[in-house]
């Protein structure tokens, strides 16, 4: 279709796709910049995103296109690292009116709590989603009552995550554990602090103590800090 742009990132690594005209990240949006100026009509994004294990972008791509995505945005995550420079250039392009046009819901997440997040940020940002195999359109006025029921389930979520917190912070005091971090050993300190005062370096006298490197590097610098002329 004449006049849509690709813009995909491989491992957060930005490329673009050929277009019948140059990328321009420049719009006008209502309600800012210069007096008189007009809006652009809204935009319908796509974005696909995939992993080396699942090469089917360019499938996605073509159905994006064929649903009126004026640009694609996409993203080929191939590590462990969950980043979506695609989909937060995405978001940074779009603006109020604006449509999230996705294949499927799980391109946006791969786990509920990665897909309430994004939907909790297009809603803030008042832009629609449009999924198309869950056929899922809040453009509509039936689609809008889908926005509410994730937010909904996002609050269902972390008051389960904070319920579960509580429960399990009870059942350790009942137990006579106490949750948090461990009190530090006085004695292990003031071996170490001896042990440095004799020349041996912090990591060696830590590692002979048996406290954790950063636990001391903490102490020595609170040490520091509460010494006659200290900043």
């Amino acid at each position: 279709m004449e006049g849509q742009i690709g813009i995909y990132f491989v491992d957060g690594f930005p490329c673009f796709r050929k277009a019948d005209r140059a990328p321009s990240l420049n719009r006008s949006i209502a309600g800012r910049g210069p007096p008189g100026k007009i809006a652009d009509m809204p935009d319908t994004l796509g974005y696909a995103r995939v992993s080396t294990d699942d090469q089917d972008l360019a499938g996605q791509v073509l159905r994006l296109k064929a649903a009126g995505a004026a640009r694609t945005y996409e993203d080929v995550i191939s590590g462990r690292t969950f980043v979506r420079p695609g989909l937060k250039a995405l978001l940074d392009y779009a603006r109020a009116g604006d449509t999230l046009c996705v294949v499927r819901l799980d391109r946006l997440g791969r786990s509920l709590r990665e897909l309430l997040e994004v939907v909790e940020t297009l809603k803030a940002q008042q832009i629609a989603l449009v999924s198309l195999e869950e056929k899922i359109d809040t453009t509509s006025a039936a689609g809008e009552l889908v926005f509410h029921v994730f937010g909904a389930i996002a609050q269902f979520e972390r008051r389960l995550i904070a319920e579960r917190t509580r429960d399990g912070v009870a059942a350790a005091r009942a137990a006579g554990r106490h949750p948090g971090r461990p009190k530090l050993d006085q004695e292990k300190l003031r071996a170490a602090l001896t042990l440095i005062r004799n020349g041996m370096s912090p990591t060696k006298a830590a590692r002979h103590v048996g406290l954790g490197r950063s636990t001391l590097y903490r102490e020595l610098a609170l040490i520091a800090g509460a010494l006659p002329g200290a900043a």
